[in-house]
C-alpha cells in the first residue's frame, strides 16, 4: 500500500472515530495473510469496553463500516482488523489453544467436532491454523448466525 493510500485510511478512521465520539488514537500496521493485504487498526481509547461491545459485536461493526468506509474510497478490497485493550489478540490466542483441543478430540474421538458460536474472523483464524495440517481438516457450514466450524479427521 503506498503513502497516498495510507492517508485516506488514516482520514476515514479519524473521520469515523469522530462521528462515533470515540476518543482515543490509533496505530496502522501493514502485514500480509499469505498473498492477501491486510491492515490492522490498533485502537488506543479509554472507552474499550463500549467499542468492544457484547462479545466484540461493537468492534466487529466497526470493523465493518470501516472496512466498507475504506473499500469504497481506494476502490478495492483490503482486509481490515481492527483491536483494542487487545482483545482480538488475546481471543485470537484463546481460539489458537481451541483449535489444538479440538484437533486432540478429532483425533482421539475419530469424528467431526462442531464448534459453534464464532464470528467469521475466528473461524477464519481457526481455518488458517488449521488448513496446512496433515490429519484434520475444518470447514464452515450453516448460514447466517447459524453458520459453525467443523473439524474433522482428513480422509486419507
Amino acid at each position: 500500500m503506498d503513502k497516498k493510500e495510507l492517508k485516506t485510511v488514516e482520514e476515514i478512521t479519524e473521520k469515523l472515530l469522530k462521528l462515533l465520539d470515540i476518543d482515543g488514537s490509533f496505530e496502522i500496521l501493514e502485514s500480509k495473510t499469505g498473498k492477501e493485504e491486510v491492515l490492522e487498526i490498533l485502537l488506543n481509547t479509554k472507552d474499550t469496553g463500549v467499542v468492544i461491545g457484547y462479545h466484540g459485536d461493537t468492534l466487529e461493526g466497526l470493523q465493518l463500516v470501516l472496512s466498507l468506509c475504506i473499500a469504497r474510497n481506494l476502490g478495492r478490497f483490503v482486509r481490515i482488523s481492527v483491536d483494542v485493550g487487545d482483545y482480538k489478540k488475546n481471543r485470537t490466542e484463546w481460539l489458537k489453544t481451541l483449535a489444538l483441543e479440538t484437533k486432540e478430540r478429532v483425533l482421539t474421538e475419530g469424528r467431526e467436532i462442531t464448534i459453534p458460536e464464532l464470528k467469521s474472523w475466528e473461524r477464519r483464524i481457526v481455518h488458517l491454523l488449521l488448513q496446512e495440517d496433515g490429519e484434520v481438516a475444518s470447514e464452515s457450514r450453516g448460514e447466517g448466525r447459524d453458520r459453525v466450524l467443523v473439524v474433522g479427521p482428513k480422509i486419507k
